[in-house]
């Protein structure tokens, strides 16, 4: 009744109101659209791996491939075998195991940093500035023959006082030896560690332009990555949250905030044999982080184990469990990049990340498709959740535990198309 009645529309304010409000928030819009921009949209790693500087070679990448595989063949030569150790539900084992095998083969190591901090030590200075310049050489060479990582760099010495000097000419060293290399590649990573005041990550940004500036590079062309170890990193002395003044710090450059499980924790007092990336500390320091780098385009990776897969094969297997279930659970969590310490590591990371894109798989196709067809079913949808759901995909596909031609298949899209749902205009 009365549907097909044309209905009076009458409005009360004029257009002069909405163009005072529009004036008083256009600060506030300029704002909030530098402030948290979104994110970059970019291939963001699984894990990042770190191998001291001395001894980073030109094969480190694929010999850490075939350790692991060595491992597998050991210890868990077939599918059924595999699962058994992790649990995983019959339908997943011959996928999931093909998928890591394969992986391990092709591209092992997603994101892997040079280290010259705890990794490295205290060395005798002309050692550290050879180990720096041996390692811009074998990156520059890497992404020449195409051996390299999706994303490749260094941790250097942090900034606070004992260590800077030493720190800053590391950096100095290695990005002047990419430069004379051919240029800083695409997938340059740097990591700032033990990070404790925002007054550090600005003083990084002014290093870093003066580099730029000094080969004429691209203001903003350099990125980093804030390691978050500290508890001042988390809380400052005003009871503050430190670690939204240091991405805000970064000026635009901060790309990741990677959570130090075993410095964070000690700093805290927890015990050695209970520190570890799913103690309450940590829970409470990366949900601190998560929500600071929300919508500012920044990354959040999840820490470490230092639980290595070694010795016969039962502790094997036990590593392999204890990774496999820390890994799920940050990726429930939303944190979707971890740490590998140890070549062991790389099968139950692995593992755990392609079960995890692979049992959601068909529903999250299913409910994509839904949403975008407006055609109903068990869940109400919104835009908000079809960005979730095309990042899931996305991701998915970044790391290979999915293809690109299983996605279209279920869902008629195209990548540029799931990029389109994950990327939404704010105004819907």
């Amino acid at each position: 009744m009365g549907q097909g009645r044309q209905e009076t529309v009458a409005t009360s304010l004029t257009g002069a109101v909405s163009e005072e409000i529009g004036a008083s928030l256009a600060p506030v819009d300029a704002e909030l659209a530098r402030r948290y921009p979104g994110d970059p949209g970019t291939r963001q790693p699984v894990h990042t791996v770190y191998v001291p500087g001395d001894t980073f070679t030109a094969g480190t990448i694929r010999s850490w491939g075939d350790q692991a595989l060595a491992l597998l063949d050991a210890h868990a030569p077939d599918a059924a075998s595999f699962a058994a150790v992790l649990g995983l539900p019959d339908d997943l084992a011959e996928p999931v195991y093909a998928r890591v095998r394969a992986k391990l083969e092709r591209e092992p190591v997603e994101d892997l940093r040079v280290d010259f901090e705890d990794g490295y030590g205290n060395r005798p200075d002309a050692e550290e500035d050879e180990a720096a310049a041996r390692a811009a050489r074998l990156v520059a060479e890497a992404y020449a023959d195409g051996t390299a990582a999706p994303s490749m760099g260094i941790r250097m010495k942090c900034l606070e006082a004992p260590v800077r000097d030493r720190g800053i000419r590391t950096l100095d060293i290695f990005l002047t030896g990419l430069m004379a290399a051919g240029g800083l590649p695409g997938g340059l990573v740097l990591t700032l560690p033990k990070v404790t005041y925002a007054e550090q990550v600005s003083a990084f940004v002014r290093l870093l332009e003066a580099f730029e500036k000094a080969h004429g590079l691209e203001p903003g062309r350099i990125g980093f990555e804030i390691q978050i170890e500290t508890s001042q990193a988390i809380l400052a002395a005003d009871g503050t949250a430190t670690v939204a003044r240091m991405i805000q710090a970064a000026e635009g450059r901060a790309t990741g905030l990677h959570y130090g499980t075993f410095d964070y924790s000690a700093g805290l007092g927890v015990s050695a044999a209970y520190q570890a990336s799913d103690h309450p500390a940590a829970d409470h320091a990366k949900a601190v982080m998560q929500v600071a780098a929300a919508g500012t385009g920044v990354r959040v990776s999840d820490g470490s184990t230092n639980v290595l897969p070694v010795g016969p094969t039962e502790k094997v297997h036990a590593a392999w469990r204890l990774h496999h279930g820390l890994t799920r659970r940050a990726l429930a969590r939303a944190y979707y990049q971890g740490w590998d310490m140890h070549p062991g590591h790389l099968p139950p990371r692995y593992a755990a990340v392609f079960a995890f894109y692979r049992e959601g798989f068909e529903e999250a196709a299913a409910r994509l498709t839904r949403y975008a067809h407006r055609t109903g079913g068990d869940v109400m949808d919104e835009p908000a959740t079809a960005k979730a759901l095309s990042g899931y995909l996305l991701r998915g596909l970044d790391c290979g535990a999915l293809d690109t031609a299983e996605v279209a298949r279920l869902t008629g899209m195209t990548r540029a198309d799931l990029e389109r749902f994950a990327a939404p205009r704010r105004d819907t």
